[in-house]
């Protein structure tokens, strides 16, 4: 049933809860990145997590920010800028296979990069999913604006794997890629009317 007050709380309850579930991953991500860190060999993956650290932390204050007050946050949400370049190695390479650890003291900087690989790619797909379902303007904008920021500090971190041949990139043969990127054409540009 309706109530009149109940509009004046700015969020409805589906939003609510897929909020906590993104503001969790959030500090789960943040948390990962603090115990992580004292085990980075490579100072390149260091300044990356350092980096993206305090970009994802001042990100995380202006969505509590947004969502407990439903108001503009004290900044806007800011655009990440990587520092590595955009050249993507492709081929493979052969390597030896993947198996789960059996000690600590086999954390690498391989696992590593992929763990915030990984965190970064769960919570673009979280944020996606929580602002599609927020009915909060301000709240819907701010999670909207961040998720283009996780696409490309994951983008940095495939980058950064793929430079180590941590990810390694196949790609199919002259013929079969030609079809696949010719299988799709423009449409005409009629309007439905």
């Amino acid at each position: 049933m309706y109530k009149p007050q109940s509009a004046m709380m700015n969020h409805g309850g589906h939003e609510v809860l897929d909020m906590h579930e993104t503001l969790s991953e959030t500090v789960a991500m943040l948390n990962h990145a603090v115990l992580l860190r004292p085990h980075v060999q490579d100072p390149e993956l260091l300044d990356i997590l350092d980096r993206q650290y305090n970009f994802s932390l001042d990100e995380y204050n202006i969505t509590v920010e947004s969502f407990r007050g439903g108001r503009d946050p004290s900044h806007p949400t800011g655009s990440y800028k990587m520092k590595l370049n955009h050249d993507f190695i492709y081929g493979l390479e052969p390597s030896q296979p993947k198996k789960p650890m059996s000690n600590a003291s086999e954390l690498n900087d391989e696992m590593i990069s992929g763990y915030l690989l990984g965190g970064h790619k769960q919570l673009a797909s979280c944020k996606a999913t929580t602002a599609l379902e927020t009915t909060n303007p301000v709240t819907r904008r701010v999670l909207a604006d961040s998720i283009p920021n996780c696409i490309e500090m994951a983008y940095e971190l495939s980058l950064y794997q793929n430079k180590h041949k941590y990810y390694q990139v196949p790609q199919l043969d002259g013929k079969d890629m030609q079809e696949l990127l010719n299988a799709f054409a423009p449409a005409p540009n009629t309007r439905l009317q």
